[in-house]
């Protein structure tokens, strides 16, 4: 499944379930768990990516992952 999903408004970068398969902690390369507040058929709308092994969380808004660590964001 890839990460990009081309449309007619250009490129999408979009959270889908199968995404857990592939993208990790950013900090510590370890897997993460996702907590999902909405989905539509297709995505991931809101929700959460959690590090269990450093313990940050990536937020998803409006279907995009923020996998930036948390040290960039502040």
């Amino acid at each position: 499944m890839p990460l990009v999903i081309k449309d007619t408004g250009g490129y999408n970068y979009v959270m889908k379930p199968d995404l857990l398969d592939i993208i990790v902690c950013p900090l510590c390369k370890k897997r993460l768990q996702l907590t999902v507040q909405e989905q539509n058929e297709h995505e991931i709308v809101t929700g959460f990516l959690f590090c269990s092994e450093c313990s940050n969380t990536y937020p998803i808004s409006d279907t995009i992952p923020n996998l930036l660590p948390p040290q960039a964001v502040s």
